[in-house]
């Protein structure tokens, strides 16, 4: 598989008509309409997943001790899933327009339910749209199991470390597995740190234990051992590997923006998001993460209103001549294994970023 290219940008001598773009652009989306809230769709959405939630738990107890409970575990994995995106958007505020009831409707939908913390999640995901695949700005770039930029290759000092980065690609879906322990690892830790000035932090720790403790308790009274730790770990991995799948996409494979660089906000959030092709099922399964550049230029955009917005984005940009990136569920992929596994031949080659080359102004002032 060859190594990801990253196409030329265009170079601009003056960021403010960026700027001026993006306006007139937020003009048009909000003269569509596209802004409002759609509290309707959210509360069926809402109540469509706690009835399958309900509905899953009532299987449970009525296979028992039964090899079927794997499939129940597995359905469970992609319901707490959509639970995540239901939190995600509210902790966007794209359900209410009242910012407490959003938060609170994303503190209890991602911890009771997901076994998340809100508010762990939403410090770290606000990084992230501040600077998305910025170096020492963007968490989801930062130094790991896995490592997304060459800077992070090179700290690899270990023949087994660098053989790694050479071939990680190859096991990003298999990590995802592990990726909802991840999480509730960090939401835990998060909410037992003392030092923390995250609101609600204790009701959080709480909500959270209790949910994570009550379910193993139910799962190891009503199964046997060896069968409830399949099913524990069944869902674990479902859970992890359907969110992983839906971030990943999203920026993994596109331009890494050096730290020292500032973009206007339209350029920021373009340039480095990729929007994934698909149908109804894709737009389930993703949260509507897969319109992703849309998501980060109107993050308060209700979820349905996203796939309206594309078409008026895209060709925005295009009359802008920034490139709108959109490819096809398998191919994002495949840009993301490819792209890992090459990430440490750019930090042992001599790698002139694109982004970097282009958008820095004569003399190494930054473009803003």
């Amino acid at each position: 598989m060859s190594s990801v290219q990253i196409a030329p940008l265009p170079s601009t001598p003056h960021s403010n008509s960026y700027t001026g773009r993006f306006s007139k652009l937020l003009e048009e989306v909000r003269a569509r309409g596209l802004l409002r809230r759609r509290r309707g769709w959210y509360l069926t959405q809402i109540a469509l997943a706690v009835g399958a939630f309900v509905g899953l738990w009532i299987a449970f107890f009525a296979l028992g001790a039964s090899w079927w409970q794997l499939a129940v575990a597995a359905a469970m994995g992609a319901v707490l899933t959509q639970f995540g995106f239901l939190g995600h958007d509210a902790a966007h505020r794209q359900i209410f327009t009242s910012g407490s009831a959003n938060a609170w409707a994303a503190r209890l939908l991602s911890g009771p339910f997901a076994g998340l913390s809100y508010g762990w999640w939403r410090a770290k995901h606000n990084k992230h749209h501040q600077g998305p695949n910025q170096e020492e700005v963007d968490p989801d770039i930062a130094p790991g199991a896995l490592a997304f930029t060459p800077a992070i290759v090179q700290q690899r000092r270990t023949a087994f470390g660098r053989w790694f980065a050479d071939h990680q690609g190859w096991f990003f879906f298999p990590l995802l597995t592990l990726e909802g322990l991840n999480l509730h690892y960090a939401s835990v830790r998060s909410t037992m740190d003392k030092t923390s000035r995250q609101p609600w932090r204790r009701l959080e720790l709480a909500m959270i234990l209790t949910r994570l403790v009550g379910y193993v308790v139910v799962l190891l009274v009503a199964l046997p051992l060896g069968m409830a730790l399949a099913f524990f770990a069944v869902q674990m991995a479902v859970f992890g590997v359907l969110l992983g799948m839906s971030f990943a996409p999203n920026h993994k494979g596109m331009p890494i923006v050096p730290s020292d660089m500032r973009l206007d906000f339209l350029r920021r959030q373009v340039l480095v998001s990729r929007n994934v092709r698909g149908g109804p099922l894709t737009d389930v399964m993703m949260g509507g993460l897969n319109y992703q550049i849309e998501h980060h230029l109107f993050p308060s955009m209700a979820r349905p209103h996203l796939k309206k917005a594309q078409p008026l984005v895209r060709a925005y940009c295009e009359r802008a001549g920034i490139p709108y990136t959109e490819v096809g569920l398998r191919e994002s992929y495949g840009i993301v294994v490819d792209y890992l596994n090459h990430v440490g031949l750019r930090a042992r080659d001599p790698f002139d970023c694109p982004l970097a080359a282009q958008l820095r102004a004569p003399g190494g002032a930054e473009l803003r």
